[in-house]
């Protein structure tokens, strides 16, 4: 084995020994009150991605954030293991109206919007404003700005950003065909329960949830285990955390049954 990639081997085996991930762990306060980890890197992250990768291509732009996430500075992007469960949920149905909670730097948006039909709509909701304007330079370097629109928020925040999404964007009863959460864990369950309140699935959307295993949202899990065959039915992913092979995570899948 060769120096080089015995090293990769090690970086992806011991993600813990990496000074970025380090340096994130220790800016995990920064990053829950700002959403970003408070040393800069997303916004290198979108100057490495606009120098490297072509206008117009989403999947040189996602392998361009891969790249700099993996060996540079880590981003709390669903990654690229990750990224192949999402993936393939968006095949399973022909969705026109998304929602995403939890924005970042715009990875999972590129990801999703790729996949869609011409007249399907994403919208991102992100809390910080930083975030989203670096979400909104990468859709557009990739050439997918008409389909997503990033919107600057949270869906706790006292009813705000629910009301944009009734009156700009479209949101009503039984409109909304595939939700990603991955933003604040502990908000899975409550954002959740605030969109079942306000009627915007139906019958066979689909919700997908990043980090139930690390982080972790074991409230989240729980309720969809207790739901299971009732109003929820739910596969759980097992797979890693972002850009390393070792620390195990769930993604889990949930089709929701009325």
């Amino acid at each position: 084995m060769s120096g080089r990639s015995f090293a990769s081997t090690l970086r992806d085996r011991l993600p813990f020994l990496r000074w970025s991930v380090l340096r994130f762990a220790l800016g995990g306060r920064t990053f829950v009150k700002t959403g970003q980890v408070g040393d800069g890197r997303e916004r290198v992250a979108r100057d490495y991605v606009l120098a490297l990768s072509p206008t117009g291509d989403p999947d040189a732009v996602l392998a361009a954030l891969d790249d700099f996430a993996r060996n540079h500075s880590l981003l709390v992007n669903i990654g690229d293991e990750k990224g192949l469960i999402l993936d393939a949920a968006l095949r399973k149905t022909t969705p026109t109206l998304l929602l995403e909670l939890g924005g970042y730097c715009g990875y999972s948006a590129i990801r999703t919007a790729r996949l869609l039909s011409a007249d399907a709509r994403l919208v991102s909701v992100e809390m910080s404003p930083d975030n989203a304007e670096i979400a909104r330079a990468l859709l557009a370097h990739a050439g997918l700005a008409d389909r997503v629109s990033v919107v600057v928020g949270t869906i706790g925040d006292g009813g705000d950003t629910v009301k944009r999404l009734i009156e700009e964007h479209g949101f009503g009863p039984g409109a909304v065909d595939f939700v990603f959460l991955d933003h604040d864990k502990s908000a899975y369950l409550p954002d959740l329960k605030t969109i079942l309140e306000a009627g915007w699935l139906h019958p066979g959307s689909l919700v997908v949830a990043d980090n139930v295993g690390i982080p972790g949202a074991p409230d989240y899990r729980r309720y969809m285990r207790d739901a299971e065959g009732t109003s929820w039915r739910t596969v759980e992913h097992h797979t890693h955390t972002e850009y390393q092979s070792l620390l195990k995570d769930l993604v889990l899948e949930s089709e929701y049954l009325g």
